[in-house]
């Protein structure tokens, strides 16, 4: 069986006393979770390193990683992180080019492709968020917005660093409060669209190798019908998961389908 990603970003929340109460609680959880899935979380960059350790200190099969990262190795650039420094904290993800990054923080196409290659330089998976708005879903541009942001984030990596780019598909109009969940059928046409670019540009080989998140409302509803979509492959969870035991039910629900699966 193929692996499955499940994970979430907790955003601006959760306190150090918070978020370790949380790594408590998927401690007493940590047996249920298979070898084919990989879970990971994301938490505020003041809490990376505590967690980090908490999950290494407790034999967690978690990943964490850090929700923004500049691209530059060190500088005048107050309020930003460098690569040194997230690798600094044991974190080995970096979460990039988020919606509310690119809407309220200036991130673009240019800044998203020049972390890619700052995170994969400094042994760091980059995982790049893209999607569309609403007004570009009714236009029916969905697919061709997704695949530009994605080509524009691949720019001139190596081919043998393509896989360890992780893809999460996460259309704006379906996160946040006021989100309208995708339905199963929207989310893969985008995946489908993505992957078949993917083969364009790479080969099947390659492509096959790159893990593809859908993110955008996902929950404990919804889940398996997204899980079970053939170019999905792992979920990226909001605040269904910012609770640690709706972390773990939804990672429990998910390993108990995939199990069972032909």
């Amino acid at each position: 069986m193929k692996q499955y990603w499940v994970g979430t970003s907790w955003k601006m929340n959760k306190t150090l006393a918070e978020a370790l109460d949380f790594c408590e609680i998927l401690q007493i959880h940590k047996n249920n979770i298979p070898n084919f899935i990989q879970p990971f979380v994301i938490p505020p960059f003041t809490t990376v390193r505590e967690v980090t350790r908490q999950i290494s200190q407790q034999e967690i099969r978690c990943l964490t990683g850090v929700q923004n990262m500049h691209f530059a190795e060190e500088g005048a650039f107050t309020g930003e992180i460098s690569p040194r420094m997230v690798t600094e904290t044991g974190a080995t993800l970096v979460e990039i080019g988020h919606s509310e990054r690119r809407a309220y923080f200036g991130e673009t196409d240019i800044t998203v492709n020049k972390k890619v290659h700052a995170a994969l330089n400094h042994q760091l998976r980059p995982l790049v968020c893209v999607g569309d708005e609403l007004s570009e879903k009714q236009w029916g541009a969905s697919a061709e917005t997704v695949i530009r942001q994605m080509k524009a984030a691949l720019y001139q990596v190596a081919e043998q660093d393509v896989p360890k780019v992780i893809l999460a598909y996460e259309p704006v109009w379906a996160i946040g409060d006021g989100g309208i969940p995708a339905t199963a059928e929207e989310a893969a046409y985008v995946h489908d669209a993505m992957r078949q670019a993917l083969i364009t540009m790479y080969g099947a080989e390659i492509a096959e190798k790159v893990t593809l998140l859908y993110g955008g409302s996902v929950n404990l509803n919804n889940s398996l019908e997204l899980i079970s979509q053939q170019n999905i492959d792992g979920l990226f969870v909001g605040r269904s998961a910012w609770n640690a035991n709706g972390f773990c039910a939804l990672l429990d629900k998910v390993a108990q389908f995939l199990a069972q699966k032909p």
